[in-house]
């Protein structure tokens, strides 16, 4: 091969790198746009822009990703345009940052991106906003400056927004975007492992509440295996039943196989009744065959009648139906009056033919 011809293949590979990076970058508007590079670290990029900021100014850059079908708006682009399919975009200073699951919008991409984008907002040198956006998300920035930072190591960006998580932590706290909760989520997007090491310091006993369970929810949600085994090693050993009960909501999110059989051993096994009947509630939202069956074992061999009357209430939500049977069986049998009555509540607010037709039998007996 000639010179010639390995430098016209350099010069087209560089070509389509700049091509992809540049598709790799934000749709953005009405910002005040300047590149740089944070090939030095990400934290000195940032404190020498923020530092010499004359007022707000917002950072952003790309993190990698799991490859999900889903978009990271605001709620408010959840409002169709003329056309009917597509969303209308975000204003960055709006209140109302989401994640949706699915595609929301016909303006995503034809196949899931393996990234997502990071935009941190500084007013006096200090942190006050982190969002986290997908690539079909429209972004107004309002005439801000925004500096965009290519070459930023994931690692350097989840240390940096782990230190945001702290930020105003307090239990009595709305959580709804402040900046240590949208945080989290970012450190849960980024696809390297630094990610888990991060969520499982956050999640430790030693953490505030609020904290610890917003982390164990995005380990639920984001993590996969790795996020389910750390919710497993920190429940086993937590002495906390208010973290534990909340757990068992993170780990009804996971997608892993194990999540369920998780769910079924804190049904049986935690030694707090209020963590025994929230996992039943969980188990009931997913509840097949198997998992009514362990349901209706809480109802037989949990020691708390309060145990008890949650897993009737949990047969109540049991998807397509597959609960009337069982609530019927506990009407009938249970030996417990408690229950029995319970049992009968809930069969009275189903609208199943099966249940109507046993309440009738047993009113005109």
């Amino acid at each position: 091969m000639s010179l010639y011809t390995k430098l016209i293949g350099l010069a087209f590979a560089l070509l389509l790198l700049a091509g992809s990076l540049q598709a790799q970058k934000p749709n953005i508007t009405n910002a005040k746009l300047q590149e740089l590079s944070a090939n030095a670290g990400l934290k000195p990029a940032i404190a020498e822009i923020s530092s010499k900021a004359a007022g707000p100014v917002w950072i952003g850059y790309r993190i990698p990703a799991k490859a999900k079908e889903r978009t990271m708006c605001c709620w408010e682009s959840g409002r169709d345009n003329d056309n009917g399919k597509c969303c209308l975009g975000c204003r960055m200073d709006s209140e109302h940052g989401g994640s949706f699951s699915g595609t929301a919008s016909n303006c995503a991409p034809p196949e899931p991106v393996p990234y997502a984008f990071v935009f941190l907002k500084y007013e006096a040198a200090k942190p006050a906003k982190a969002r986290v956006f997908s690539k079909d998300c429209p972004l107004d920035f309002g005439g801000l400056p925004l500096y965009w930072l290519e070459g930023v190591k994931p690692e350097q960006s989840v240390e940096l927004l782990a230190s945001f998580a702290a930020i105003n932590p307090s239990d009595e706290a709305d959580h709804g975007d402040r900046i240590s909760h949208q945080a989290v989520f970012a450190i849960a997007l980024h696809d390297v492992s630094a990610a888990d090491a991060s969520l499982r310091t956050l999640i430790q006993p030693n953490q505030p509440l609020r904290l610890r369970e917003n982390a164990a929810f995005w380990l639920g949600v984001e993590r996969g295996k790795s996020g389910l085994d750390i919710l497993r090693e920190t429940v086993k050993s937590d002495s906390d039943e208010r973290f534990r009960e909340k757990t068992t909501f993170a780990i009804s999110q996971s997608k892993e196989p194990e999540a369920l059989q998780e769910l079924i051993g804190m049904a049986h096994n935690d030694a707090s009744p209020r963590v025994r009947g929230q996992a039943i509630f969980w188990l009931a939202q997913k509840a097949g065959r198997k998992e009514a069956g362990e349901i209706s074992a809480a109802i037989e061999n949990d020691p708390d009648t309060q145990v008890k009357k949650k897993a009737v209430f949990a047969l109540s939500q049991i998807h397509d139906g597959e609960g009337v049977p069982l609530l019927i069986n506990v009407a009938k049998s249970n030996k417990n009056p408690a229950v029995r009555k319970q049992a009968f509540f809930w069969l009275g607010q189903s609208k199943d033919p099966r249940a109507l037709n046993f309440l009738e039998e047993i009113l005109t007996k």
